[in-house]
């Protein structure tokens, strides 16, 4: 018998797999971002001791507010000039002292080199101190103004405890040239002739003036002139016994001939239409309008102010006889007032140095005595 011949199946070949399809724009973008990206590393924590290990921590610069900085800025620059200020009037002064004279060699080639010697030198300071004050505004921000108000705080008690007073008036003349040398001349006139008067006389004449004391400076404030210089003019003119004089003047200023504006500016002040010159006040009031006149008429130059009040008209007045004379000062008319009373305003203003004399120290001190000479041309003329 025949077997029966299995029947075998066909052999089936395996699909194929299936076609991946094409990559999409997004499929791309991520898969190109994962293979950038690195795996993650996972680090340690340190322990809180070593945190700051090896790093310096900055030291934060203290905040400071925009208006408290151009305070300190302000007082900063205030103090420096001050300082520097009166460092160069005490220097130049001295100078100007210890060289003063015509000749090149020992006068004027030293004060020129210390002048130069000046100029250098401030120039290095200033640099020193723009480095100090950035190395100061670190530590913190008012240092600069601090370190600066010292400074001038020390040069100011130096410079007072010197001889200031000399170095200022030699400054002035090195500044003010022939006018300053002729107004020194003209002062130092003044305390000679306050050093000739008796004390006692004119300590009576101040307690004589003090009835009209309040009516003196209530004119002397209407027309913003020294109370003390219009004490002196009272003192000059009438010893402070009002009176009729044979020559027309009448009260405490001998008043006579007034300029129609002064009197015109005397009663507005006084708020009368005319005023009545044997009335203290209204004396008082047309005499400070009738200095102020002459004051502008001479460009407010004191002694000759004076000079022309006390001229008054007479022979057309003091600036006719200055333009006929060709003087043009105090000193070059002097020699011409041979009829009229030159040494009027040195009487005045040694008079109205007694009063502020008085008024500030209580007494009339001794020109002579001790520094005496000293404080009083520190404290100097009224009106000048």
């Amino acid at each position: 018998m025949k077997k029966p011949v299995e029947q075998q199946s066909p052999t089936v070949a395996p699909a194929p797999p299936p076609e991946k399809a094409p990559p999409t724009a997004k499929s791309a973008e991520k898969s190109a971002t994962k293979s950038a990206a690195k795996p993650t590393v996972q680090r340690k924590p340190r322990s809180p001791a070593k945190k700051g290990a090896g790093r310096k921590r900055r030291s934060k610069k203290p905040q400071i507010s925009t208006r408290r900085q151009m305070v300190f800025t302000s007082l900063e620059i205030c103090c420096l000039s001050l300082s520097a200020m009166t460092a160069i009037v005490v220097l130049l002064g001295h100078a100007a002292g210890r060289f003063s004279g015509a000749r090149f060699f020992p006068h004027l080639l030293p004060f020129t080199l210390g002048v130069s010697g000046l100029i250098v030198a401030a120039a290095l300071l200033l640099l020193g101190w723009l480095r100090a004050r950035r190395w100061l505004g670190q530590k913190a921000p008012f240092l600069p103004a601090a370190l600066a108000l010292v400074l001038a705080l020390v040069i100011g008690g130096f410079a007072l405890k010197g001889n200031f007073y000399f170095a200022f008036s030699q400054f002035r003349i090195l500044v003010g040239g022939k006018e300053e040398a002729a107004r020194v001349t003209l002062t130092h006139q003044v305390f000679a002739a306050y050093r000739r008067q008796d004390a006692a006389q004119l300590q009576q004449l101040i307690d004589r003036a003090k009835p009209y004391d309040q009516d003196i400076d209530a004119a002397a404030a209407a027309f913003d002139l020294d109370p003390d210089l219009l004490h002196g003019v009272a003192a000059a003119e009438s010893s402070f016994l009002p009176r009729d004089s044979k020559d027309g003047g009448q009260g405490l200023f001998q008043i006579t001939q007034i300029p129609e504006p002064a009197m015109r500016q005397a009663g507005e002040r006084l708020g009368v239409d005319r005023p009545v010159i044997v009335n203290h006040r209204h004396n008082g009031f047309v005499a400070a309008a009738t200095l102020k006149h002459y004051l502008k008429q001479m460009n407010n130059d004191l002694f000759l102010g004076l000079l022309a009040y006390n001229i008054g008209p007479k022979n057309g007045g003091l600036r006719f006889i200055m333009q006929q004379y060709g003087a043009t000062d105090f000193i070059t008319i002097q020699p011409y007032l041979q009829q009229l009373p030159r040494d009027y305003p040195i009487r005045v203003l040694s008079q109205a140095l007694a009063f502020r004399l008085h008024r500030l120290e209580g007494k009339l001190p001794a020109y002579e005595e001790g520094l005496n000479a000293v404080r009083i041309q520190h404290i100097g003329v009224p009106g000048l």
